[in-house]
């Protein structure tokens, strides 16, 4: 019997390449492999995902030979996408990259170059064989991605699970990281906040809620992540499990790799600026929880709620999800934009005006 799920993905593919994203495979070591969509300037004409392996640079994916360091680059100048900012999707723990964020790519790719990566256990990046299962790593792998992608600036955007991420890659790689736009996440999942999100949902654990293994699981992940009543027919859940819950040993081992004690956890000081954009319904992680985290994180921080939408915000409502997170990026490029004329201006001799500013959130 057909799977109605898996059976929807050639038409995500389809518009994923109508809108000039291609999928390519990336061997970062030998076991581990991240597969990514990225702007088709990256992959070669085949029909198929385009691999680059540990020996190759993006430009000679597809090529036995290689050029010379002077053809590599005038390719690189020469790029569609170069004169783009690059935006990284980073997707959730119930559903890979392209499903994660199949409402909100496509107001994005005429402005910037987007890369959609599938984490590792999600989707159709690989196993690995390290045993290490934290966030970190997750990061970690993200980063020497985009590098072999030639990405050396970008702003990322990550909906929970990958909000953790995207928060990791941030601390620790501030060159790589300008802004964060993170939505029903937490900077560390201490076990504070697990034991009052678990007590408030009334659920055992995070791997009951997280990983159903059963139709009646899966509906109450559902039920407690929107915010509409929303129907659907019993072969959907099960399609839906079979399809998106692959690598269970894995995944488990990644949520008790989320846990972080009271007494090691810290908010760290980050240079960028966050954007926090929030289901005002959320009751995996509640706007007071969004409130708190802004506090914390500091004055480089924003909160933007979205009202009558719960924890999966970016496909209950994605036009007023797009809409804050296209400000958002708007602000962060115009602010780039300025230190750039600051720059140019000063090193000609003038006086620049000193601007400052939010986004706007009207």
């Amino acid at each position: 019997m057909v799977n109605l799920i898996e059976a929807q993905k050639p038409l995500l593919t389809g518009m994923m390449r109508l809108a000039g994203l291609r999928p390519i495979d990336i061997e970062l070591e030998p076991g581990t492999t991240m597969h990514v969509w990225a702007p088709k300037h990256h992959a070669g004409k085949q029909k198929g995902a385009t691999t680059i392996s540990p020996d190759l640079d993006p430009a000679t994916a597809t090529k036995n030979k290689q050029p010379s360091s002077s053809s590599r680059r005038r390719r690189r100048r020469n790029r569609p996408g170069d004169s783009k900012p690059n935006v990284v999707l980073i997707h959730g723990f119930a559903a890979e990259g392209c499903v994660t964020f199949q409402f909100n790519f496509g107001v994005l790719v005429s402005r910037y170059n987007v890369y959609i990566p599938d984490l590792l256990f999600f989707g159709k990046s690989s196993a690995t064989d390290s045993a290490d299962r934290s966030p970190e790593f997750q990061a970690r792998c993200v980063a020497a991605a985009l590098a072999r992608l030639g990405v050396s600036r970008c702003d990322v955007v990550g909906f929970s699970y990958g909000g953790m991420v995207a928060f990791k890659l941030a601390e620790s790689r501030p060159d790589l990281v300008r802004s964060l736009a993170v939505s029903g996440s937490v900077v560390a999942m201490t076990d504070a906040v697990n034991a009052e999100t678990m007590a408030r949902l009334g659920t055992g654990s995070a791997a009951d809620l997280l990983m159903p293994d059963t139709l009646q699981g899966l509906k109450a992940l559902f039920s407690v992540s929107m915010y509409r009543k929303m129907w659907f027919p019993d072969r959907m859940y099960k399609d839906y499990l079979k399809a998106m819950f692959t690598n269970r040993k894995e995944r488990l081992e990644l949520l008790q790799g989320l846990l972080t004690s009271n007494m090691d956890a810290k908010i760290p000081t980050f240079q960028q600026k966050i954007m926090l954009i929030w289901g005002e319904e959320d009751k995996l992680f509640d706007i007071g929880l969004a409130r708190k985290m802004k506090e914390q994180l500091g004055e480089n921080c924003f909160l933007q709620g979205i009202p009558k939408a719960g924890h999966l915000l970016h496909l209950e409502r994605p036009c007023a999800y797009n809409r804050q997170l296209g400000r958002f990026l708007r602000f962060v490029n115009s602010q780039e934009d300025h230190h750039q004329a600051v720059f140019s201006n000063a090193s000609e001799g003038s006086n620049p005006v000193n601007r400052s500013g939010s986004p706007s959130t009207r």
